[in-house]
């Protein structure tokens, strides 16, 4: 029987219809739920919300059109060919308090499990296949979790920087309901938490500069040049920001995504110096440079905010941009080298006690890969919105 092409392509269009019908019922929950009532009221009293929607301190600029055009133009190398050499987590390790008060695992991407002073506290844990709300579709990390979830020692707190899919994770938050753990998270990603069931009691939301105490640790919500939103239209309804832990012996900064800042100078003064700063490094694009730092930025972030040793995470697990896999962390070293910044990079999965590391603790573990360097693919964060043509220099002299 022939099938006119009017029909055939009525058929197509209910087919695909039926299968994005499916697809949306499945991610519907782990799309969460956007803020209303109390917690809608609490938002709008935010200096950072207006229009219905949360501000950066400074606007974002991005040549869409332009990154669109580029979307499959992928370098060799952008996944590893070859298994990454993790480390199989030692939970009789975690078990056991860190000798030095300061102690950072770092699991891929940006999951870490930070210990400092008495005080564990779990950064954007995301233990599922993928970072997506779909079971078979999305970013799929490379390898397994290092350690089981249920194999982590009693965690504190759980940080979530922002409510993205590669740092909110439904699966791994479901996974957790059972834990004594408080979540601390950004203004309105609390309501996503109770929608999947997390007791309100276990929730403390903060606005940037705010903080909530743990044990002898103050967490300082820290701001962040970013975005956020798990539906399109939900866009900026939930703040964004980094972690400043600060206790009686230890300092600790987690950047959170975020472009290049001026308020990073500000969290370095008000709360620093860090014993060590997690930045975000990886996962960026020259068409959207304030939206990620890149590398070169992420050496700067760690400068401004005096870090006396700076940790490379948002890379090493998934693929969400258009780099080889391995460019973040050679380009950091890079630009820290000219820099005189310290770096330390554990292999995904290694304990390490940064005030007690010496560089060499941590040597290069990854494959030498072809990689393309600040000259010739800079990422330039803008001024206020304005694309720049410059960034804060780190060449050597």
């Amino acid at each position: 029987m022939r099938i006119r092409p009017r029909r055939l392509a009525a058929l197509a269009a209910f087919a695909l219809a039926a299968v994005l019908a499916v697809l949306g019922a499945a991610g519907c929950r782990s799309m969460g739920e956007k803020p209303a009532g109390d917690a809608l009221a609490r938002i709008a009293a935010s200096p950072e919300w207006r229009d219905g929607r949360f501000h950066n301190l400074q606007p974002m600029w991005g040549n869409m059109a332009h990154a669109l055009l580029g979307a499959f133009d992928n370098p060799p190398d952008v996944s590893p060919s070859q298994p990454v050499p993790v480390v199989h987590t030692d939970p009789a390790v975690l078990a056991a308090a860190p000798a030095s008060g300061l102690r950072v695992t770092w699991f891929g991407h940006s999951s870490s499990l930070i210990e400092i002073d008495g005080v564990r506290v779990l950064c954007d844990p995301i233990w599922s296949e993928r970072a997506s709300p779909f079971d078979g579709l999305g970013p799929k990390r490379w390898y397994p979790p290092t350690i089981a979830l249920d194999a982590l020692p009693p965690v504190d707190a759980v940080f979530v920087s922002h409510d993205h899919y590669d740092h909110l994770d439904m699966r791994t938050i479901l996974a957790m309901k059972a834990w004594k753990s408080v979540f601390v998270v950004p203004l309105g990603v609390g309501q996503h938490l109770r929608y999947w069931g997390i007791p309100p009691a276990r929730i403390v939301e903060l606005d940037w500069w705010q903080s909530t105490r743990l044990g002898a640790v103050t967490l300082t919500l820290t701001p962040a040049r970013h975005h956020t939103g798990r539906v399109s239209p939900q866009s900026d309804r939930t703040l964004w920001g980094g972690a400043a832990l600060v206790g009686p012996a230890h300092r600790a900064w987690y950047s959170g995504d975020t472009g290049l800042l001026d308020a990073m100078t500000d969290i370095g003064e008000r709360l620093g110096p860090f014993d060590v700063a997690l930045v975000e490094s990886g996962q960026y694009d020259a068409d959207w440079p304030d939206w990620h730092l890149g590398p070169e930025q992420a050496v700067i972030a760690a400068r401004r905010a005096r870090a006396k040793a700076m940790l490379p995470v948002h890379w090493g697990l998934f693929q969400l941009a258009h780099h080889t896999w391995t460019e973040p962390v050679e380009r950091v070293l890079a630009g820290a080298r000219c820099a005189g910044q310290p770096v330390l990079t554990p292999r995904p999965g290694q304990p390490v006690e940064p005030t007690t590391l010496t560089l060499s603790d941590t040597p290069r573990w990854w494959p030498a890969t072809a990689w393309r360097t600040a000259a010739e693919k800079p990422v330039i964060a803008t001024r206020d919105g304005v694309p720049a043509h410059r960034v804060e220099p780190l060449a050597c002299s």
